[in-house]
């Protein structure tokens, strides 16, 4: 996660102006550069996904466009365990994204927005039961599921 918090993904714009004979449109969309901020928020497969998550973590009065409007999203919940629950689902969104970036890139298998969400959602409820014996989890299955 620090990664993409940093800007240091290795997207194919960056690549591109590394020097790199690549093109840097997305993979996913091919319609505009592959940044962080298209690559994980922009594009409309990553919308695709995102909605199903914003959905179950009562989502922002407007789409999220940039990386900063998701961190404040994030932190700007009215209780510590939303906070939490929003930052599991940021990172396995994240993860799950960039998975299948390169999923397509390398292995050339495009997975649907549901299939991907399916996986997300598996993970996070992986995330919240393994956890929940601790405080701040128990709670947290049932704000996800509702």
């Amino acid at each position: 996660m620090w990664v993409a918090n940093y800007d240091r993904l290795p997207t194919r714009s960056r690549l591109a102006a590394w020097g790199l004979p690549i093109a840097p449109t997305c993979p996913l969309c091919s319609r505009y550069d592959e940044t962080r901020d298209h690559l994980m928020l922009s594009c409309e497969y990553s919308y695709e996904v995102w909605s199903g998550v914003m959905r179950r973590c009562h989502p922002p009065p407007s789409r999220i466009a940039s990386w900063s409007e998701l961190l404040s999203w994030i932190r700007s919940s009215p209780s510590k365990r939303l906070t939490l629950l929003r930052k599991i689902a940021a990172q396995t969104v994240i993860f799950h994204l960039w998975k299948q970036r390169n999923n397509l890139i390398h292995n050339q298998v495009s997975l649907s927005t549901a299939v991907v969400f399916h996986g997300i959602d598996r993970e996070v409820r992986n995330i919240i039961s393994a956890r929940r014996r601790r405080k701040p989890f128990k709670e947290l299955m049932q704000m996800w599921l509702s």
